[in-house]
């Protein structure tokens, strides 16, 4: 088995471990690594990255304790695999003919408490992830560009609620509601209401306050469903 190639990383003022653990958890989530790939051998990764080899260890220890990858002593470090319970979950509901208000009750059941967690829950890898995906998002881009940097803030927010069935149910309803969202980055209007939405929901969770991250959340959804009706 080959070693996974690691591109570099944007470096940043704050904690060099938070912002190794925030390069690494992007690239898994992306699906950039996946599960399986070996990461390379300590001494190689931190000279890759330029950092300490401390620095690195703070960093696979806090991707450890989110079960992002898996770590053997003498056999390295390796992207985890869903565990097996969330993977039977997530394949049981995906054969079901789930429709589209029924997704979006989900979402909505949901997501408000993902973020209310995440305001609560986040180390600061997640808030420098989440923080990336902010400034790399604007109405001006191409909609299918948007919308994929609309998921990634999604699916960052679920692992930094750290609780992989929330990451799980995440997962689920962003894959059955492709088609509103796909709606609802179609004009200029909807990627700056998506945008902006993401921005109070994110000063939230850096605050810490998880109340008011629920109900950014909330408003957040209603503004892209009446931006995604027919009649918008």
């Amino acid at each position: 088995m080959t070693n996974a190639e690691i591109p570099p990383m944007r470096r940043h003022s704050r904690s060099v471990g938070a912002e190794v653990a925030a390069h690494l958890e992007k690239l898994i989530i992306s699906g950039e690594l996946r599960a399986g790939d070996r990461l390379p051998p300590e001494r190689e990764l931190a000279a890759s990255l330029n950092i300490s080899r401390s620095s690195l260890r703070e960093a696979m220890f806090e991707l450890e304790s989110k079960k992002l990858v898996r770590r053997r002593q003498g056999r390295g470090s390796t992207v985890a695999d869903i565990p097996r319970g969330v993977s039977r979950l997530y394949e049981d509901l995906a054969d079901l003919d789930v429709e589209l208000g029924y997704a979006t009750e989900l979402r909505d059941l949901v997501e408000p408490r993902i973020a209310e967690l995440a305001a609560l829950r986040a180390v600061e890898s997640n808030l420098l992830s989440l923080d990336d995906v902010l400034g790399r998002s604007r109405e001006n881009l191409p909609p299918e560009e948007s919308m994929r940097l609309d998921i990634e803030f999604h699916t960052l927010l679920a692992h930094a609620a750290q609780n992989p069935l929330l990451v799980t149910l995440c997962t689920m309803t962003t894959e059955w509601t492709q088609r509103t969202r796909a709606l609802s980055h179609r004009t200029a209007l909807g990627r700056r209401i998506s945008v902006q939405g993401h921005e109070l929901i994110y000063r939230a969770v850096c605050d810490h306050d998880g109340a008011a991250a629920a109900a950014a959340m909330e408003q957040h959804l209603r503004e892209v469903r009446e931006i995604s009706s027919p009649k918008g």
